[in-house]
């Protein structure tokens, strides 16, 4: 077996290992090391046009999590046992002529300012043009759509070093960012909550394999 093959059939192995683990086995904790590793995955996802607009909140707090118990049914008995816990936030300052996105055009991509003064004149037609920028809550909804990105690569990533992971929608949207905004943990505004997800070791293997369309029920070349 080549390098190439060996390769894609350990990636394929870890999406067939990763489920949407109920419960996890509170006892078991993962390495620092290794959500480093997710993290960084995470961090290295790619953002429209380099953006990156998130931030990865790590709900370790027992107090905290208590309190997201009560406003997320969906992720009550992940909240209770894993290992790590991650609400991962959208901004909504990302709007061309906000002092984040010029900011991070000349600090994080360390653009030149000739350059980041015409790249913001482009950023500022795609948002209009493309992202129909009327307010907040389409800027909210672009940055949103684009956490799902390293979301997925986390769990992806988690998979392949045999660590299980959930995401998790199920909780009460407008209760869970009072509650990370009585904590402080919004930056006056600056973020919003856009999806959760579980990480740790499954406390018990699936009850049914994994289940999945046909390759050609769900694909059509044109």
């Amino acid at each position: 077996m080549t390098d190439k093959a060996k390769k894609k059939q350990e990636i394929l192995e870890a999406f067939q290992f990763r489920h949407a683990t109920k419960e996890y086995d509170g006892s078991k904790k993962i390495e620092d090391e290794d959500f480093k590793f997710i993290l960084e995955t995470g961090r290295l996802s790619p953002s429209s046009l380099g953006l990156e607009p998130w931030k990865f909140l790590i709900v370790q707090s027992s107090d905290l999590r208590e309190k997201l118990m009560q406003l997320a049914s969906g992720a009550e008995r992940q909240l209770s046992g894993a290992s790590h816990f991650v609400i991962i936030l959208a901004r909504v300052d990302v709007r061309y002529d906000s002092d984040y996105v010029a900011n991070h055009l000349r600090t994080v991509q360390q653009m030149p300012d000739e350059v980041a003064d015409m790249l913001l004149k482009g950023i500022k037609t795609f948002q209009e043009n493309f992202l129909q920028l009327f307010n907040d809550r389409t800027l909210f909804d672009w940055s949103s759509k684009q956490t799902y990105i390293a979301l997925a690569n986390m769990m992806t990533a988690a998979a392949q070093i045999g660590i299980d992971s959930t995401p998790i929608e199920g909780f009460i949207y407008k209760d869970v960012h009072n509650l990370l905004e009585s904590e402080g943990l919004l930056e006056d505004g600056r973020y919003q909550p856009s999806v959760m997800a579980a990480f740790g070791y499954r406390k018990e293997e699936p009850s049914r394999p994994k289940t999945r369309k046909n390759l050609n029920d769900i694909v059509e070349w044109v």
